[in-house]
């Protein structure tokens, strides 16, 4: 940090840190020498494991319950671990905005994503899900669960080449979400032409972060916390 300054950051929460932080770390740093980003925080949250038998348990912290998987459903927990032991420890310890936080997630990534908008929208700021997996528990992301003030801001998007398997389902939410009035926030959608299902989270994480930050004043020029 510039020592002189006290600026605070707005502060993006990326799943599947493993893989994307190093991917979009990059990735935003390189957009930054086009002045095509704020400067932010990026926390990568990471299992340090690729399978699920050596500890990584994003099937079931990114998940909403599925009569399909008994492994699924653990969303809530892991939601909680975020606003009462991550959250607390990234404030405590960095120059993080409590009213800039923006989470990003990938495949079932995007399911927690969703998860999180629908459940507690408030809960962060900005909301990017990238080619979310919804193919096992749909119906449950067709429903309005949590109350929000609606100024949060959700950003979905799917790769035109993604997977039919998940690419029907996510079509049929967006659909679905953009047809009510009663949203309880801001929504935007995107198809990315020629992306596949792994293609998309560079091209997911800077539509997403330019429509976020579209028309909010620069990180520079806002310190308020």
């Amino acid at each position: 940090y510039d020592e002189s300054i006290d600026t605070k950051y707005p502060t993006i929460y990326l799943l599947d840190g493993g893989s994307l932080f190093p991917l979009l770390a990059a990735y935003h740093g390189y957009l930054g020498f086009g002045n095509e980003t704020q400067d932010v925080i990026l926390v990568g949250i990471s299992y340090g494991a690729s399978t699920f038998k050596d500890g990584n348990y994003r099937s079931t912290d990114f998940t909403a319950p599925s009569a399909e998987r008994d492994f699924w459903g653990g969303a809530g927990k892991f939601q909680q671990f975020l606003s009462d032991e991550l959250f607390p420890y990234v404030q405590g310890g960095f120059r993080s905005r409590t009213d800039r936080r923006v989470i990003f997630g990938h495949s079932l990534g995007g399911q927690f994503v969703l998860y999180t908008a629908l459940t507690k929208p408030d809960l962060f700021w900005g909301h990017i899900a990238s080619n979310p997996a919804l193919h096992r528990n749909l119906p449950f992301f067709l429903e309005r669960r949590g109350a929000g003030s609606g100024s949060s801001k959700l950003f979905v998007a799917s790769g035109s080449l993604d997977d039919p398997v998940f690419r029907a389902p996510t079509l049929e939410w967006i659909e679905h979400w953009s047809n009510r009035a009663d949203k309880p926030w801001q929504l935007e959608t995107s198809t990315l032409e020629g992306h596949t299902h792994v293609s998309a989270p560079p091209a997911s994480f800077r539509a997403g972060m330019t429509w976020l930050f579209s028309g909010v004043a620069r990180t520079e020029d806002s310190a308020v916390d």
